[in-house]
């Protein structure tokens, strides 16, 4: 059976994420923290792992850019996960019952206007799917957790009310990590990093590469060198594959004007579910 790895516990929504990629018969791997993933996957302990990079409402994870700096994993695929919160309580309770709300502080920030609608107070806990577990194990009358479908399911909750956060569009971009590159797909996206000497117009020249040979570019972000103040490396994903002729040739020029390029992989372009307009449901994934 395929293992993959998570950073987070059982029910965390990196698990269903896993699900969602490699469908339901994988065997997840739970790690305490993103550092443990790398490692996990490159000693072999596991075949992948599942890596947040970045969520549609609270932008980049910038620890997993950080640790892609850091290794040499390949990027193997990318997942789209459309994150439901749910509002879970103890079996038989009510909305009114609830005064309340346990959760991690970002998914609290994520259904704010729900819980002040409802006159609910959020508790921050250090993780979703923790909430559900410690709310199961040891319950309390009036509570209740904000976290994933796949945690009712795993701890034993009701759901009291679905998809309560703020905004629709809330999804979160995992990589899957491996060991080696994937096979090519119909539709390719590449990630690399690079850095450039600190001289007017090299970043507009980088791009350039790209830009002269119509290569589109899915996203470009600056983050600070580790232990270098006021040096920055530019994450970089664009459409197509490393191998494509005009997508190599963009590369080479990066390599002439840069200080540095890591390419960290090319991969089969994921697709962004669509939440069904009348229930909710998604549609796609």
């Amino acid at each position: 059976m395929t293992k993959v790895a998570f950073q987070g516990i059982a029910g965390a929504y990196s698990e269903q994420a896993i699900r969602q990629y490699f469908g339901p018969e994988v065997d997840s791997v739970p790690y305490g923290a993103l550092d443990d993933l790398f490692p996990a996957v490159d000693s072999g302990d596991v075949d992948y792992g599942m890596l947040p990079v970045e969520n549609a409402v609270a932008g980049s994870v910038t620890r997993s850019y950080e640790l892609l700096m850091e290794h040499d994993l390949r990027v193997y695929a990318e997942t789209i996960l459309r994150v439901r919160h749910m509002l879970l309580a103890l079996p038989g309770t009510q909305l009114g019952d609830l005064e309340r709300v346990r959760s991690h502080p970002q998914a609290l920030a994520q259904c704010q206007r729900y819980l002040n609608r409802h006159g609910l107070k959020g508790e921050p806990t250090f993780d979703t799917a923790g909430s559900a577990r410690d709310l199961a194990a040891s319950p309390e009358v009036g509570v209740a957790a904000i976290a994933s479908e796949l945690a009712a399911e795993l701890y034993g909750l009701q759901i009291i009310d679905r998809d309560i956060q703020d905004f629709s569009f809330n999804y979160t971009r995992f990589f899957v990590l491996a060991r080696e590159a994937p096979p090519r797909a119909q539709r390719n996206k590449t990630s690399l990093l690079f850095t450039t000497p600190h001289q007017p117009g090299v970043l507009y020249d980088c791009l350039g590469e790209f830009a002269k040979r119509r290569i589109n570019l899915a996203k470009i972000e600056s983050r600070p060198r580790l232990n270098r103040p006021w040096q920055y490396i530019f994450y970089l994903d664009f459409e197509g594959h490393c191998q494509d002729p005009e997508c190599e040739a963009a590369i080479m020029g990066l390599l002439r004007r840069s200080l540095f390029v890591k390419l960290l992989g090319s991969y089969p372009a994921a697709t962004t579910p669509v939440p069904d307009t009348q229930t909710g449901e998604t549609l796609a994934a």
